[in-house]
């Protein structure tokens, strides 16, 4: 009888109900709450879906498919590699990640738009004002510089370069960073419009701009080669990032690739926002995402993508009353670097404004200038604090 007993008190201690907190019950209300957004409203589900329900599955007490010694201390034998979770084999992956994205983002992205317009590159500069706002406010709060730095970032709104710099900076941070990061990228369509409409009037909301000139196939070729020598001569340390980006659109624009690019914009793509999203959303567990820090840089993370959509609508009202042609400053909004969501939301907030209006391929001008300075705004961070 007693044995019985025993084998059912095992068994009890062993289930996930025994084994379940509140702060497992704040996580799984967040995720149930992504995938509410992601299914029911359609905010970038391809993103938020992986994410919430990676972060789902690793609330689930007692399911063993995030070890977080081995995540951050590494497999030594066979042994622990058996007991790792399938979520800490992806996890550990991150360092290739990122840039591997990038190749995808570039072979899936036209930089044409840019190049007709090469005014884009302020807007774009411009969105990385969050930034640095969130990196200062960082160190107020008593951060350090490698964790500013890390948490600064996110105000570009592009995950592949948070997780790179954060993972070289800042790698205890990883998880929250992340997570603030990508779920703020899939939040654009909420995040973004209130502040755009905020800081313009109908007026300027209603401007529609001239068409943008069409770029060559030889200049498609040339910019993403001098891009990559220029960034790379200046700040080796986001090569990984800046030359897989640039190679995938090279694969894109030149003619005798298709099948690199098909595959790089499409399989490997797609596997790759899999592995990512997943194990970023399996990273915000209960016991190391409710404390007051990861609530410190959630908010500053808010705040920095905020201040980034500011800067970019700002000097797009700026540009508009010094340009020959006109400029509808929705564009502006998207020099954050989410890409392409960014630009649908100004295609979107326009339309609203004058269903007339198509500002996509105008917006998508800053919006490629902003993945490309994100990623200087993050070379610019490794060089200061990384060691380089």
């Amino acid at each position: 009888m007693d044995a019985i007993i025993q084998t059912l008190v095992t068994f009890w201690e062993s289930t996930g109900v025994a084994n379940f907190h509140y702060q497992n019950a704040i996580m799984i209300a967040a995720a149930l709450l992504f995938l509410y957004l992601a299914i029911r409203h359609g905010f970038e589900p391809l993103l938020l879906v992986p994410i919430a329900f990676g972060m789902l599955l690793s609330n689930l007490p007692m399911t063993a498919i995030f070890v977080n010694d081995i995540v951050h201390h590494g497999v030594v034998n066979s042994n622990e590699l058996n007991d790792a979770g399938i979520f800490s084999i992806f996890y550990m992956l991150k360092p290739v990640l990122p840039s591997l994205i990038f190749l995808g983002v570039g072979a899936m992205t036209d930089f044409g738009p840019l190049i007709a317009n090469p005014k884009s590159l302020l807007m774009g500069a411009a969105a990385q004002l969050g930034i640095f706002f969130a990196f200062f406010a960082a160190i107020i709060l008593g951060f350090n510089a490698q964790e500013a730095g890390s948490i600064g970032i996110i105000g570009g709104a592009d995950g592949p370069t948070a997780i790179y710099l954060t993972g070289k900076l800042a790698d205890h941070l990883l998880g929250p960073i992340a997570v603030a990061a990508y779920s703020y990228m899939a939040l654009v369509p909420v995040i973004q419009p209130p502040i755009m409409k905020a800081l313009t009037t109908k007026h300027e909301r209603e401007i529609k701009m001239e068409q943008l000139r069409v770029v060559s196939q030889r200049e498609k070729i040339l910019f993403p080669i001098a891009v990559t020598i220029v960034i790379a001569l200046i700040l080796p340390s986001v090569a990984p990032l800046i030359g897989m980006l640039m190679m995938g659109n090279l694969f894109r624009e030149c003619g005798r690739t298709a099948r690199l690019s098909d595959t790089a914009s499409n399989a490997l793509a797609n596997v790759l926002v899999i592995l990512l999203g997943t194990c970023v959303g399996a990273s915000a567990t209960g016991e190391t995402f409710i404390r007051v820090q990861t609530i410190l840089i959630v908010v500053m993370g808010i705040v920095a993508f905020g201040f980034g959509t500011m800067g970019g609508v700002l000097i797009a009202k700026l540009m508009n009353v010094v340009s020959k042609s006109p400029i509808n400053p929705l564009i502006g909004s998207a020099g954050v670097s989410a890409v392409p969501m960014a630009a649908r939301v100004s295609q979107v907030e326009g339309q609203k404004a004058n269903p007339s209006n198509f500002l996509l391929m105008h917006a998508m001008g800053p919006n490629v200038a902003g993945v490309i300075g994100s990623g200087v705004a993050a070379g610019v961070m490794l060089c200061m604090f990384g060691g380089y």
